[in-house]
């Protein structure tokens, strides 16, 4: 047997080494009569090694059952070094944190961790079930070029300098979208691969700075219902192979943008939480109510959210000022809270009870379903910083309150965005989600003076409050795709220069289609249960989007940049 010294254990007469390869452990033995005894005894773990020996079984009392090989060990005849390993920089045999500069810059060590060793065969397999059920489907697995041209829209690029073409870049892809439309253009009707997407973005917990992964598809001559049915059908199969846990929905609730910015405060809201957000603005322009904080904040344009739990009369006082605390910590003025009572009449417990009359009290009781015994929280501002603080608030209340089971998957479509909206920088009006998707309506009776009132064949798909993809019904309808740029502040001459190949395609005949791309990295960080994307990435760059182990970016010489005809411009 060949593989790693995992582990010793020395009990004087006999010497224990479980080794340990892709596979699992072995427990191995050799006792002090051994000629190999001492040269064992003085191994450095992580030292590669083969070994000669006899399988036995294990005693009754000595049995392992959570190894695969925990009835047997191996008598150690001989052995032999095959790579010797230094002093280690962080511990191998077990899973304990560790920082992550020591774990980025000796990746292959940490590698062979169980945990996140298991973490990357589970993501080979993940992909590996994708193809297959891909196939099933019907679609034909293609491979879209990685040097392409610059886009105007979404992300930073990355750039690449071309030495045939002085003075000229091509960008790496931060998505496959003009080719897979292509790819329909062209008469291919399902098309999907495993993609690499490059984007110069900032590193988050659910996002890999520099490239990621996703399954990119698109499909020929489909309705939103149609692209819907095979990824539902996929991340069923997907999650119940590779996951114990229940899936919430065996059909996904689809919520419409508006809904979801209401009801949850976000785009990506997590419904195994069953707290809701309601509008109770009207309340305050009663005279019978007495907040005349809110009641001024609402008269000067402001708006008030609620966030009714459920049954919380018992509840200390110290859990409500706790979550009224956070909130002012997360930058918002705090959350005020009341609780319902009814003695003889209905009326509200809590700092700022005794300001409702019974009549108020039963209006919100009606539009929030408030009951009896149940609490509210209120949070008044613009509608940016209400969804923020509330989405947050729901969030953080259902964790205090242990009302998301962790043993769920909960997915849900978001659909109907905008097709525009307002740079909050600019003042413009841009894209909301990509540019290339399709108006929802009778084309040619689109009132494009009222462009935010446009809805467009967009959808995200949702699981757990994490976003897996953004997806949408593409315009294939040249007139219309110069229409729409128009409106975000691009001449036609402009749309033909950047999009050169997708406009002059769609001119020859192109079908309606439409695709998403579920980011592989999120699948397997939900299955494997991480919070953290690292955990699933095999060589994961740090926050500073930087390759510890093979110290990339790295500096090139004068005759590279020559031949690329560049200088370096330091910054002082």
């Amino acid at each position: 047997m060949s593989g790693w010294a995992n582990k010793k254990r020395d009990h004087g007469n006999l010497l224990f080494i479980d080794l340990r390869d892709n596979y699992g452990l072995t427990q191995c033995v050799v006792d002090k009569n051994n000629n190999f005894f001492k040269d064992l005894e003085k191994l450095q773990l992580e030292s590669v090694i083969k070994i000669e020996g006899i399988v036995v079984e294990r005693t009754k009392d000595t049995i392992n059952s959570e190894l695969k090989t925990g009835e047997i060990e191996v008598k150690i005849n001989s052995f032999e070094v095959l790579g010797h390993c230094k002093e280690l920089p962080l511990p191998v045999f077990s899973d304990q944190d560790y920082s992550e500069e020591i774990r980025l810059k000796y990746r292959f060590l940490d590698l062979r961790r169980k945990k996140i060793h298991e973490n990357i065969i589970l993501r080979s397999k993940v992909i590996e079930f994708i193809r297959s059920e891909m196939s099933k489907y019907g679609f034909l697995e293609f491979q879209t070029p990685i040097l392409t041209s610059s886009s105007p829209e979404g992300a930073r690029d990355f750039l690449v300098p071309s030495r045939l073409n002085p003075g000229k870049f091509y960008a790496l892809p931060q998505a496959p979208q003009q080719f897979k439309q292509l790819i329909m253009v062209s008469g291919f009707d399902k098309y999907f691969q495993i993609a690499p997407c490059f984007r110069d973005e900032d590193a988050r917990s659910d996002r890999s700075p520099g490239e990621f992964y996703q399954l990119d598809l698109e499909m020929s001559f489909v309705e939103q219902e149609d692209v819907f049915e095979v990824v539902e059908k996929l991340m069923v199969n997907l999650f119940k192979k590779f996951s114990s846990k229940k899936l919430k929905f065996q059909k996904f609730p689809k919520i419409t943008y508006e809904e979801t910015m209401l009801k949850y405060g976000t785009d990506k809201p997590d419904l195994r939480n069953p707290l809701i957000i309601s509008d109770i603005t009207k309340i305050f322009l009663r005279e019978d109510v007495k907040f005349e904080i809110f009641k001024k904040l609402v008269k000067s344009g402001k708006f008030v959210r609620a966030i009714v739990t459920k049954n919380t009369k018992d509840k200390p006082r110290s859990f409500f000022d706790g979550i009224d605390k956070w909130a002012k910590d997360e930058g918002a003025s705090g959350l005020a809270y009341f609780t319902l009572e009814k003695e003889k009449n209905i009326t509200a417990k809590g700092p700022i009870g005794k300001l409702f009359s019974e009549d108020s009290l039963k209006e919100i009781m009606n539009i929030t379903s408030a009951k009896i015994g149940d609490s509210i929280f209120l949070a008044c501002g613009l509608t940016n910083d209400l969804e923020k603080i509330t989405s947050l608030a729901r969030d953080k209340i259902a964790q205090e309150l242990s009302l998301i089971d962790d043993d769920e998957f909960a997915f849900c479509w978001i659909v109907d965005y905008p097709m525009f909206e307002i740079d909050e920088i600019t003042k413009k009006i841009k894209f909301s989600h990509n540019p290339f998707s399709m108006p929802q309506g009778d084309v040619k009776k689109i009132n494009f003076k009222e462009a935010l009132n446009i809805k467009a064949y967009q959808y995200d798909i949702v699981c757990n409050g994490v976003e897996l993809s953004s997806g949408a019904l593409r315009n294939h309808i040249p007139d219309l795709m110069y229409k729409l740029f128009s409106i975000a502040g691009y001449n036609k001459q402009q749309v033909d220069d950047k999009f050169s190949g997708m406009i002059n395609a769609l001119s020859y005949g192109a079908p309606p289609h439409g695709g998403i791309a579920p980011g592989i990295d999120r699948i397997v960080m939900l299955l494997a249960g991480e919070k953290n994307i690292r955990e699933v990435t095999m060589f994961p760059m740090n926050q500073n989007a930087q390759d510890l182990m093979m110290k990339a970016p790295s500096d090139v010489n004068e005759k590279q940049l020559k031949e690329l005809n560049l200088s370096i411009n330091k910054k002082k």
